[in-house]
């Protein structure tokens, strides 16, 4: 048996899945299927039932769970006390991030780090608030970036950036006119919001203060359909300002600032208190409090 097949045995352990755990792991499921029998095969026991349409973990697959995850934690260690031998940051990190993070906020960290350690591998791991906070609690990610607030206290947090919520529109709509509107304003017109998340919490929360019954034309799971989906006049959205700037930039949308409200998103890096975190790590954390602080700064000056 090798590394690699100790990660997509814990893959498809967590998600009970052999074609979720193929996506995770950029494979087909038939080469996910594969590994798993010469596993088993090796080790002389079946490990996964596949029976009634699920996968679930046999007796001898939970054992071998906690084998394989002290394995890779091992391996992990390892590579990381020769890599402190050196004094220079080696290795790999895993990051986790929501789709807007991913795209509008942490590239200029991720080529900054890139630039100073050419020699550390950096894995992203597209997850939602709630999926990333998991992922970190089960070691597949070494931290997360996530909207606050954070309230586990297995969990060391800390902010990074400051954004706030906008109203989106197409360059020609009536709200485009405008600098700023309403909220009673803005929900006369249909609206495109998040399907899931803080944002939509928020949005929820405001709503129902104002006693407001808005018409909601789509709920999307992504912050890039949303906005494409506004450019061609399905409705208005709301976004965080920093995941439009080059859409504003190209006019392919305009921007409406709320008169009557402030939503701000607060984002911040976090990851297990109890974890020894590498070289590498704490720089990639030294890096993105240094960039997204000084934004957040200048942006709200």
């Amino acid at each position: 048996m090798d590394f690699d097949q100790l990660e997509t045995f814990l893959e498809v352990a967590r998600l009970s899945s052999f074609s979720r755990a193929a996506e995770r792991r950029f494979r087909t499921q038939p080469a996910i299927s594969a590994q798993i029998r010469a596993l088993e095969e090796e080790v002389g026991a079946r490990l996964l039932d596949r029976s009634g349409g699920k996968v679930s973990l046999t007796a001898a697959g939970k054992v071998f769970q906690r084998y394989a995850e002290d394995t890779l934690e091992q391996r992990r260690v390892v590579l990381i006390s020769l890599a402190e031998m050196q004094r220079v940051p080696r290795g790999e990190i895993v990051v986790g991030a929501n789709e807007g993070t991913c795209l509008h906020i942490l590239p200029e960290v991720f080529a900054e780090f890139k630039r100073q350690y050419p020699n550390v591998g950096v894995g992203i791991k597209r997850l939602e608030h709630n999926k990333t906070l998991e992922a970190i609690m089960d070691n597949s990610c070494d931290f997360g970036i996530v909207s606050l607030p954070v309230n586990d206290k297995r969990l060391t947090v800390v902010p990074i950036h400051r954004d706030e919520l906008i109203v989106i529109t197409p360059p020609d709509h009536l709200l485009a006119n405008h600098d700023k509107a309403t909220i009673a304003e803005v929900v006369e017109f249909p609206l495109l919001l998040p399907k899931v998340g803080r944002t939509r919490d928020a949005l929820e929360n405001l709503f129902h203060e104002e006693r407001l019954k808005p018409t909601i034309s789509m709920e999307l799971d992504s912050s890039e359909l949303l906005k494409r989906f506004v450019a061609v006049g399905v409705g208005v959205g709301f976004i965080a300002h920093s995941n439009v700037v080059e859409d504003l930039q190209a006019k392919v949308l305009a921007a409406v600032t709320l008169a009557d409200a402030s939503i701000q998103r607060d984002l911040a890096l976090v990851f297990r208190k109890d974890k020894a975190l590498s070289r590498a790590a704490l720089a990639f954390i030294d890096i993105a409090v240094k960039l997204k602080t000084a934004g957040s700064a200048v942006n709200a000056g």
